[in-house]
């Protein structure tokens, strides 16, 4: 292993890198969406591929820093009801692939992807139902969001495996040190 790559100072560079990743493409993805004919509130999820890398080869600890750095960036552009469920979600879906992931006893790409998906659109539903309209109707709209969470999330899976070969190189002393 190379000396300087495991670091405290490598690590943040390297976190500062994937949240530059993250926000631009969280930026392709606001280019995409309204050209894709989506639902409302369906988005691919690309920014998660990132937290997604960062969960698996870097550890729980710098995938949810990287959620409130999402959040964070959410919050200063586009607002605090936009912050909030950015937030909500994030942490949702990252709560819940952690979960999987001691359930599952692996590290199905897919599996975490979907589930991270799923828990990402109920966490945002909750919260809109609570500051919003605190009514029932809201979760009407959840059978869009489950059946979205499932094809973004199997996308988000995809996009993430091929990617790695790209991520690796920025990254392969610490892959390689998390496989031993």
């Amino acid at each position: 292993m190379k000396k300087g790559r495991t670091g405290k100072a490598y690590r943040v560079a390297l976190v500062g890198m994937l949240f530059a990743l993250a926000i631009v493409l969280s930026l392709v993805e606001g280019m995409l969406t309204p050209l894709l004919g989506l639902p409302p509130g369906v988005k691919p999820g690309l920014a998660n591929i990132v937290v997604m890398y960062a969960l698996f080869f870097l550890g729980a600890s710098q995938a949810a820093t990287l959620v409130g750095l999402k959040a964070f960036f959410v919050l200063i552009t586009r607002g605090i009801v936009a912050g909030a469920l950015s937030v909500c979600g994030g942490m949702a879906a990252l709560f819940v692939m952690l979960l999987a992931r001691r359930v599952a006893g692996g590290n199905s790409y897919f599996i975490l992807s979907v589930s991270g998906a799923i828990a990402h659109n109920v966490g945002q539903l909750c919260l809109v139902n609570l500051l919003l309209t605190r009514s029932v109707y809201t979760f009407y709209y959840l059978p869009v969001l489950l059946i979205s969470g499932l094809v973004m999330g199997s996308l988000t899976s995809l996009s993430l495996k091929a990617l790695l070969p790209a991520l690796e190189k920025i990254n392969c002393d610490i892959i390689e040190k998390k496989s031993q």
